[in-house]
């Protein structure tokens, strides 16, 4: 399967791990925006609020694409400081754009207790707890 995986830049450390679980198992990965250079952001918002526009317009339209490209998305919610199982607003939208493709939503740790809880539960995704082996 053509998979996306997704995840706050601050939890991209995880990644290359669960790539190459999945791998093993037979699927395709496709990383997200910017795996390459994770503070990319950062430094762009430095420059002036207009740079920072243009980036992130275009950031939120590759992700986008990506979605499209791939049959599922493979969330890692892992614990970004001290808030369990983080999805962050960048990743609720690359979410939101699977379920609205009718793509397969994954997510490596239980739904979290936070302001996307009730739209996370109504796009029903598959809860992995961390079993990779649970992706088909």
């Amino acid at each position: 399967m053509k998979i996306y995986i997704c995840c706050s830049k601050h939890l991209y450390h995880h990644i290359s791990t669960i790539k190459e679980e999945l791998e093993k198992r037979g699927h395709i990965i496709t990383l997200p925006n910017s795996y390459d250079n994770p503070l990319q952001e950062e430094k762009i918002k430095e420059q002036s609020k207009e740079a920072h526009i243009k980036f992130k317009s275009l950031m939120l339209k590759i992700q986008g694409e990506k979605v499209k490209q791939n049959e599922a998305v493979v969330i890692l919610n892992f614990e970004k400081k001290g808030q369990q199982n983080y999805i962050g607003g960048a990743t609720f939208l690359e979410i939101f754009k699977a379920f609205e493709l009718g793509k397969k939503i994954f997510l490596i740790n239980p739904i979290p207790d936070n302001i996307f809880k009730d739209e996370l539960i109504g796009m029903n995704p598959v809860i992995l707890n961390k079993d990779l082996s649970k992706i088909f």
